[in-house]
């Protein structure tokens, strides 16, 4: 069966026609194994599954598994955990143009053309 079923993605498990309603995907340098709600986007190196076999789930030994929701109806991200990203966007972006700016501006300005995050390099 295609894995683009009328009805939505099929389960990535051979031989299952079932359709997928979680991906699993794997972090090795952690050795942890994510479920979740299924991806909007088959990835390469993703597990699309069905119920049955995301409940049947299971590791290597030592290996942890998270178990994010897979509500099919979450709304997704809650305006608070919006607001985090943003906010910890916003540091990141800081941190970098303060670590970023020359020691000595006014002269960098000058040969650089700097103006904002853009530059100009002179010919």
């Amino acid at each position: 069966m295609s894995s683009h079923s009328r009805y939505g993605r099929a389960c990535s498990r051979t031989s299952c026609r079932l359709t997928a309603t979680m991906t699993l995907t794997y972090n090795y340098a952690d050795s942890t194994a994510v479920i979740g709600s299924l991806a909007t986007f088959s990835e390469p190196h993703a597990y699309d599954l069905c119920e049955k076999h995301g409940e049947r789930l299971t590791v290597p030994n030592g290996w942890n598994v998270i178990k994010a929701s897979t509500n099919p109806h979450d709304n997704g991200p809650t305006q608070d955990d919006l607001m985090a990203i943003a906010d910890a966007v916003r540091e990141a972006g800081s941190k970098e143009i303060s670590s970023d700016t020359p020691q000595n501006s006014s002269s960098a300005a000058t040969s650089l053309g700097r103006r904002g995050h853009l530059r100009a390099v002179p010919s």
